[in-house]
């Protein structure tokens, strides 16, 4: 108690300290919320007729052991209402019946063709190799790439991603939401899709991309190969979306397209441990991002996480430990009311943007989730900072 209290009860050091930087850490969060995500709060669609004479596009799948999903996947593919396109699935060392899939598909979809990759190399991870060949492979400029586990909603998927493109824009950042399901686990996914999206959407709006998501991302043929495809970062397991995306977006070239025909849904993960697995790929890229992205991106979740200890620390002392000075508990709530508040606000009008795949109501309480999920994220990167990652 004396720590805390002077000898006339009048100021109170500690706390002081601890509004201060709560007020800081609050700063930084609202001009994150009212400076770059209210760009995709008030985002609006442009024209959804393509600008470049409907070019001809190569679809992309890469695919292990997943004939159910393709079975499901292909029949949509081929059914999208596009002039001039081609689907191209790449069997990457499949063990189930991918192969006998094939011959029937050929058969009756006649834009479809299948690439076989029965090896991996030790200077490429496997998915990076398959997507490659499968490029390297396709016969148009424009490529589209989604998962097998992947379902567009509409039929109009392929034209409304090029719509976005023009002779400036080379790439185009789309929207991959997880199918609703029961259970926490479904919950705590979706949400973190959502934030993860409010992010990279945002900054791109911001003309500071950094990252896609392979299950709904188009960029040119020729922007890949200029880059020399992934020849930066071949032996990272993982990045074949967000790192490459980190090297060729910039802040001219890349669109979003947020069209809600042009989501293509995702199944989640069904078990903790799987989606942990998911998660330990996903982050163990980020490291590899441009150091511009890292800072901006750890300011942002650092002053996430900063601003709740700062603020349960705060309001637990001024509550428990200091019953004659309320007003520091009042100043406590104000400060991280505020931005709780102005966060509630922005985020409810994205949500309803992205699909409402997380309820508005729900906005707080799920950021308080996300306190959690970056204090356990930050815990995993440390520990498996030199373990071997695997994609499947």
């Amino acid at each position: 108690m004396d720590f805390f209290t002077l000898a006339d009860g009048t100021l109170h050091p500690f706390l002081l300290i601890l509004l201060g930087c709560l007020g800081v850490a609050v700063l930084v969060q609202i001009y994150f919320i009212s400076g770059i995500f209210t760009r995709l709060a008030f985002y609006q669609n442009t024209d959804n007729v393509p600008s470049v004479a409907f070019p001809s596009v190569s679809v992309i799948v890469c695919a292990h052991n997943e004939s159910a999903n393709l079975r499901a996947l292909i029949p949509l593919l081929a059914a999208q209402v596009y002039p001039r396109f081609e689907i191209i699935v790449v069997n990457d060392r499949s063990t189930d019946d991918t192969e006998e899939l094939a011959k029937e598909i050929i058969g009756t979809y006649s834009q479809v063709q299948f690439i076989r990759v029965s090896q991996t190399y030790d200077h490429v991870t496997p998915k990076k190799y398959a997507l490659t060949a499968a490029i390297r492979q396709s016969a148009h400029d424009i490529i589209l790439l989604t998962d097998a586990d992947c379902r567009p909603v509409s039929s109009s998927w392929i034209g409304l991603m090029v719509a976005q493109l023009s002779p400036e824009k080379d790439v185009v950042l789309g929207f991959s939401p997880y199918f609703k399901a029961a259970g926490f686990l479904n919950r705590l996914i979706r949400l973190e899709t959502f934030y993860g999206a409010v992010q990279y959407f945002s900054l791109a709006l911001a003309r500071k991309p950094y990252m896609g998501v392979g299950r709904n991302l188009l960029y040119r043929k020729k922007l890949f190969l200029e880059n020399k495809g992934f020849d930066s970062h071949l032996r990272v397991m993982g990045g074949d979306d967000d790192l490459l995306m980190n090297e060729i977006a910039n802040a001219t070239n890349t669109n979003i397209c947020l069209h809600p025909d042009s989501f293509v849904y995702s199944i989640p993960k069904q078990t903790w441990e799987a989606w942990f697995r998911q998660k330990k790929r996903h982050l163990s890229v980020s490291k590899y991002y441009q150091t511009a992205h890292k800072w901006r991106l750890g300011l942002l979740s650092g002053t996430h996480v900063l601003g709740w200890v700062l603020f349960l620390v705060a309001a637990s002392a001024s509550a428990f430990l200091l019953e004659k000075q309320p007003a520091y508990l009042a100043v406590a709530v104000a400060i991280f009311g505020l931005r709780l508040f102005i966060q509630w606000l922005i985020l409810g009008l994205i949500t309803r943007k992205l699909g409402y795949i997380v309820a508005w109501y729900a906005i707080p309480f799920f950021d308080f989730m996300l306190f959690i999920y970056y204090l356990g994220m930050a815990v995993v990167v440390w520990a498996n900072r030199n373990k071997k990652i695997q994609w499947r």
